[in-house]
């Protein structure tokens, strides 16, 4: 008995705002998430992906942390000591662009405060509004080791950051180089290639003529997209292969515009194909086109500012001119001077920043990079050998294929918020020192000098990759990281498949030896009913929050759950969270309903009894089969992490087993109607069969279940599900037992059908003669006679060898064996029925034969469209059959 009863379960309605706010403290009153490492026996260990500090809760978080708490609760059911690790994301250009957008309502730049103090600005957004999305994920019932909360901006994330970069440049895997890099002239910052996210957009192709320098009257004609870059031009190119095109290698032509002259170059990754053949070489602003101007010792012009206008490289009337513009001005001065010959419409995939949705420019820059190829190579082969799993597996070719084409890692952005890159420049040019630390420097190592450290900062994602491992402690060795890592279980979404996780597969064997974990969850995406992305700028998102204002948090969970059938994406409709989340929110009060009532009928001695202990009926018998088939169905469907399955399960035995047909079954039993001993029997399953679905959906809907589950009579808050324990799967079916209730099933079911083809009240009751029933059926008749009878509301129910011979009824043939006869005579009005029959007949009998002339028709067979004729012969054999099934009823009647 628990020491502080909950009380009776008095309120008739579900009130989740009563209920889950209340429990949540008292999980974090308990510390009830915490596991400490000299405790852990079996850990379960998922690290959260962490959320941008600048977040708040969307959908896509609700959907996403949602599956990992279900995983890490069922784990932490199952007697594991379960972890969830949980901390938020630095995000660099989201969050200097939060507080620059600050300072530009007052009036300010970030270049008006100093970096210092910019910096220190943005701290202080952080400490006042980067715990939001930590708390908004309380509210959805997310069971993380709070204590544990990392932020990648941390002093020891920071440290293993630091230390990975020396380590990795030690091993000659960063260096510094020019190189094309995508650009973002909003942001100021260098991408990488996986954060220009490329869109399919309807643009135009410019066909431009570039005269010959030794005959002007003659031209080569080039084809772009982006005319402006043809001021960076320093070369033409031609495939070698292209004999058309030989002569003209070696010449030059003069360059429209800048008065300056470029040479025509043979390289064989011109397409032939592609335009003239003939393809104009920009080094400084195309990563292909840089390929080539290396190879043939091209000048790289960069013609663009970072904030994309044109610069002192171009003529002087395109300078300082945005480069949309400049394309503009470009265009109508080759059009004057009759060197445009033609324009086109072109479709074409065009880069954005992910963060701003700008246009990213591919510009020559002076960055650092990470060499990934002998990274990615342990980290494809992890997958190869099957130690790394993917859910759905069809990502896992996704992974390779990323892996085999990796291409080297631009880290460095041009932001003041972020972890500094750890390079000192010493200020003697005699010196010219470039030293990398693991602490900051004062002065130069090797002659004394000042020194200046590297401005940029250091790609977000370089210190997400590192998030299993620093958020334990490393790059020292404390217990946490012994205890706890590997992880077990990533969740995300696919479209970070190579931002994060292919990232942290590599981090995890290069600096810890191990994967970072086994399995890869990849759910889908959040889409409106229209099927488009949720985002903020289409205004079509949801607030998780306002779903649980209304509806609770597990209405909205278990909506999730059921719905995210594994890697596919998910549909709710914003303009009506009603139906959205009806699911959910029904499916709870049917809980709390259904546990409701049964509960008044408990005692604490009925939940603490044994029913094997009692002389179980079969009813009894049966759902305890049932539960025991569905405790296995949901184990294995969480296991797999085929959550959808799970929550089905478990709606299925609720409600359509369970409170549809065992509560209806055992009621007079509940009320000692049939004596004390079957009183008991039923009692004791009950309370065993709720205690079990309560725990197989704990994982999914906490708050409910551990609200009912303290209501247990006996029980109190002092009692918890949190710790389990999970039902076994092991329980024992019964067939026997199932079969019967399955005739039962079947047999009411018919019944109800009858009732509506004949339009019989659903409320009166009927006679029904069972003909020749099958074994099963027999004995339900036997043992369930008067649950059968107050199913089915029967005044009599015989059992007999024929079918009463001219006597006007209903039949139905059962699937199991045996046939039922509803007599009718005293049950309707068998003249009026006969002649609304006959009404009906007529028409239809009309309706066939229009139909059947028709398809007899050789014209209309032959000029009617196919699928017009198609829907004839459909029409044709459902007035058939509906025809013949109201003959059959006319008949049922008997003779007039």
């Amino acid at each position: 008995m628990s020491e502080t009863p909950a009380g009776p379960l008095r309120e008739s309605r579900y009130d989740p705002s009563e209920i889950e706010p209340a429990l949540y403290d008292r999980w974090i009153e308990r510390n009830a998430f915490h596991v400490a490492a000299d405790e852990a026996s079996d850990p379960y260990v998922i690290a959260i992906p962490p959320p941008n500090v600048t977040a708040a809760l969307h959908m896509g978080h609700g959907l996403n942390n949602t599956i990992q708490d279900v995983l890490v609760r069922f784990e932490r059911m199952r007697g594991r000591d379960a972890m969830w690790i949980p901390g938020t994301d630095h995000a660099g250009i989201a969050t200097q662009n939060v507080v620059e957008r600050q300072l530009k309502k007052e009036g300010l730049t970030r270049q008006d405060l100093g970096r210092e103090a910019f910096v220190e600005r943005v701290w202080e957004w952080v400490d006042t509004y980067g715990n939001t999305i930590i708390e908004q994920l309380k509210k959805i019932g997310c069971s993380c080791d709070w204590e544990r909360t990392r932020f990648t901006l941390d002093p020891g994330l920071s440290q293993a950051v630091r230390e990975v970069f020396v380590r990795l440049h030690e091993r000659g895997l960063i260096y510094r180089g020019n190189y094309i890099i995508n650009w973002c002239p909003r942001c100021h910052t260098a991408l990488s290639n996986e954060e220009a996210e490329h869109q399919e957009q309807e643009g135009r192709l410019w066909h431009i003529r570039y005269p010959l320098v030794d005959d002007p009257q003659r031209w080569v004609s080039v084809a772009t997209t982006r005319p402006e870059t043809m001021l960076g031009d320093t070369a033409v190119a031609v495939n070698p292969d292209d004999d058309s095109k030989r002569e003209f290698v070696g010449l030059e032509v003069e360059l429209p515009l800048t008065g300056r002259r470029i040479p025509i170059v043979a390289d064989a990754f011109v397409d032939p194909e592609f335009g003239s053949g003939f393809v104009k070489v920009t080094p400084a602003h195309d990563p292909n086109d840089f390929d080539i101007g290396r190879r043939h010792g091209l000048e790289e012009l960069n013609i663009m500012h970072g904030d994309g206008t044109l610069n002192e490289n171009v003529p002087e009337r395109f300078r300082g001119l945005d480069r949309f513009e400049a394309r503009d001005r470009v265009v109508e001065a080759l059009d004057e001077l009759g060197l445009l010959e033609k324009t086109e419409s072109h479709a074409h995939a065009v880069g954005h920043c992910y963060r701003c949705d700008t246009v990213v420019e591919p510009r020559l820059s002076l960055q650092w990079f990470v060499r990934m190829k002998p990274l990615a190579e342990p980290a494809l082969e992890a997958y190869r050998k099957g130690d790394l799993r993917f859910h759905p597996e069809r990502f896992g070719a996704t992974y390779e294929h990323w892996m085999t084409n990796v291409r080297d890692w631009c880290i460095s952005r041009q932001l003041w918020w972020g972890h500094r890159i750890p390079v000192w420049y010493c200020r003697d040019t005699g010196c010219a020192e470039v030293a990398v630390s693991r602490v900051d420097l004062e002065s130069c190592p090797a002659c004394g000098g000042e020194v200046d450290q590297d401005p940029d900062v250091l790609d977000t994602w370089f210190s997400s990759w590192l998030w299993p491992f620093s958020t334990l402690g490393w790059p020292d060795e404390p217990e946490d990281l012994k205890v706890f890592y590997p992880t077990h279980t990533l969740s995300t979404a696919p479209e970070i498949l190579f931002f994060w996780v292919a990232r942290m597969v590599m981090a995890g064997l290069e600096f810890r030896d191990e994967i970072p974990f086994t399995d890869v969850l990849l759910h889908g995406t959040v889409r409106d009913a229209g099927g488009r992305r949720m985002s903020k700028s289409l205004g079509n998102g949801i607030d998780p929050l306002e779903v649980v204002e209304r509806f609770g948090a597990d209405a909205m969970r278990y909506t999730l759950v059921s719905a995210a059938a594994l890697g596919t994406d998910i549909q709710l409709d914003h303009e009506d969270l009603e139906s959205s989340f009806r699911v959910g929110r029904n499916f709870a009060n049917k809980l709390w309903n259904a546990a409701r009532f049964a509960l008044g009928y408990l005692t604490a001695e009925d939940v603490e009894r044994d029913p094997e202990t009692t002389q179980l009926e079969v009813a009894d018998r049966w759902i305890l089969s049932r539960l025991s088939r569905a405790t296995s169905d949901v184990t294995r469907g969480l296991e797999k992490f085929r959550l959808h399955e799970a929550a089905e399960s478990a709606y299925h035995f609720v409600w359509s087993e369970f409170a549809d047909w065992y509560v209806e079954l055992v009621k007079d039993r509940l009320r000692g109607e049939r004596g004390e001993a079957s009183r008991d029997a039923a009692a004791a399953t009950l309370a065993t069969v709720i205690d079990g679905w309560l725990r197989l959906l704990h994982p999914i809907m906490p708050f409910l279940t551990e609200e009912l589950h303290c209501h247990m009579p006996g029980r109190g808050i002092d009692d918890t599900l949190l710790f389990g324990p999970w039902p076994g799967s092991d329980q024992k079916t019964d067939a026997d037992a199932e079969a019967v209730i399955d005739a039962l099933q079947e047999v009411v079911g018919a019944v109800r059908n009858l009732r509506s083809e004949y339009s019989i009240d659903p409320g009166r009751r009927i006679d029904l003669v069972v003909i020749e029933p099958s074994a099963a059926l027999a004995a339900a008749m036997e043992k369930e006679h008067r649950g059968l009878s107050q199913l089915a509301r029967l005044s009599s129910l015989q059992q007999a060898g024929s079918i009463p011979e001219g006597e006007p009824g209903a039949h139905a043939v059962l699937q199991a064996g045996g046939e039922l006869f509803l007599p009718l005579r005293d049950v309707i009005d068998l003249a009026r029925e006969r002649g609304r029959l006959a009404d009906e007949l007529e028409r239809l009998g009309g309706l066939l034969t229009g139909a059947r002339a028709r398809l007899a028709n050789p014209g209309f067979l032959s000029g009617a469209p196919p699928e017009v004729v198609e829907r004839e012969r459909e029409k044709a054999d459902s007035l058939e059959q509906r025809h013949r099934r109201l003959l059959e009823k006319r008949a049922a009647f008997g003779p007039e």
